[in-house]
């Protein structure tokens, strides 16, 4: 990738991760019985990004996330308001991969080590894809997240989720080509040419796909999520199995 598109990418989507609340665009609030295994990663008790737990001591997020070096994950609850101690865990480790360095370069998957165990039923805690999974164009699959439904719109506590459709990986990379194109191994759904998606705070969190997290939100266009002129973009986790288990196991 070009120098310059490098720098370019990086000022558009460093502000992913900033702390001003996750937003699920044109999508509804999530039934109290699912996506019990979604956390929120939290600093002073405010939201800064998702994941999700892959083990009873395991999250998988972003790992543009660490940049606001989250101190814990609230889990078990779709209402952020409404927590209690049962509902947090701090952080002991995190493993960020070792090639990260930014958004653009790929590479945007962290693990988070819980201090503490969750113990619940086996619904808080979401399957990960085999490393032959194919994922078919125009699949739809869904995503979730905390936080404003419009761009200008003021933060939710309820836990909000939306369809989104599976892009053609050349289309999307076509449509980032002035940004120099997307990295590789990451899958494109929602966004452009839908109104529907992710926005800035939903990151680290799954991208699911028949009850499968297949994917990691991972970055999107600057703050046009109301009316997205690019996909959105996820690290894809079937590429990462063997550094996952290499660090869970």
């Amino acid at each position: 990738m070009h120098a310059l598109h490098k720098l370019l990418l990086f000022q558009v989507l460093t502000s992913l991760g900033q702390n001003d609340g996750s937003r699920i665009i044109k999508g509804a609030i999530a039934p109290d019985d699912t996506y019990e295994f979604l956390v929120s990663l939290q600093k002073n008790e405010k939201h800064l990004c998702g994941g999700f737990l892959i083990s009873e001591d395991f999250v998988l997020t972003a790992a543009h996330c660490s940049s606001e070096e989250p101190d814990r994950v609230v889990v078990g609850t779709h209402k952020l308001l409404n927590v209690g101690d049962e509902n947090v865990r701090y952080i002991e480790k995190r493993y960020k991969h070792g090639s990260y360095y930014q958004v653009s370069g790929g590479y945007d998957i962290m693990l988070l080590k819980l201090t503490r165990k969750v113990a619940g039923n086996k619904k808080q805690i979401i399957a990960l894809p085999s490393s032959n999974i194919h994922i078919q164009e125009k699949k739809t699959c869904h995503v979730a997240g905390w936080g404003k439904t419009e761009t200008r719109g003021g933060v939710v506590d309820r836990l909000m989720v939306v369809d989104v459709s599976v892009i053609n990986l050349n289309t999307c990379s076509e449509s980032w080509v002035q940004w120099g194109g997307i990295p590789s191994n990451v899958i494109c759904a929602g966004g452009y040419p839908s109104d529907k998606g992710f926005c800035q705070g939903d990151s680290g969190g799954p991208l699911v796909c028949d009850g499968i997290a297949v994917g990691v939100v991972s970055f999107n266009y600057n703050r046009t999520c109301d009316y997205p002129t690019k996909p959105n973009v996820y690290t894809e986790i079937s590429k990462y199995l063997g550094w996952i288990n290499n660090i869970i196991n």
